[in-house]
């Protein structure tokens, strides 16, 4: 595995070299992807430990991927061997869902998901969607994991239907 790049900083932003200086996106050595909504989040945490000293620490968990194919791949959280090789037990929920009304309504065939589901807690470990609307509706799975929400919790809330998103409480 490669060295990290950029300039080396603490989880506040800030330089460990030098404490004057704070660095984000691309210029900074941290656990972020390099996309543009983590540099703009860089940027907030850096913004507020300037303007009121360290105490946002920037949090690189739950971060969705898209590759925008035709139909979308998205994921978020771990993929299925890092969750073994972590250790953690879980629940693999997986299924083709072309056949689905979301996606037969759009005209698109090809969908399927995979989740990751922690035993025990309920934790979304991961979400993995190809498919229509996957772009979209992998967001509601990043706030899940960002926010705590459990897998029981998605699968009780009632979503506008017919539509990608009611889809996410039997993904869960």
């Amino acid at each position: 595995m490669s060295a990290k790049r950029g300039v080396k900083v603490n989880e506040y932003l800030q330089s460990v070299s030098n404490p004057a200086v704070y660095a984000g996106g691309d210029a900074a050595a941290t656990d972020g992807m390099p996309l543009t909504p983590v540099a703009g989040y860089d940027g907030k945490v850096i913004a507020a430990n300037v303007l009121t000293g360290n105490h946002v620490k920037a949090e690189y968990d739950a971060i969705p991927t898209v590759v925008f194919t035709i139909p979308p791949l998205a994921s978020v959280g771990m993929a299925e061997g890092t969750a073994k090789k972590n250790g953690f037990r879980f629940r693999t929920n997986h299924m083709e869902i072309g056949g689905w009304y979301s996606s037969r309504r759009v005209g698109e065939r090809t969908a399927a998901f995979k989740v990751l589901v922690e035993e025990g807690s309920e934790r979304i470990l991961g979400a993995h969607l190809l498919g229509p609307a996957a772009e979209e509706t992998i967001n509601l799975f990043a706030l899940a994991m960002r926010k705590a929400i459990t897998a029981s919790d998605l699968k009780q809330v009632l979503f506008a239907y017919p539509t990608h998103a009611s889809d996410v409480q039997y993904m869960a």
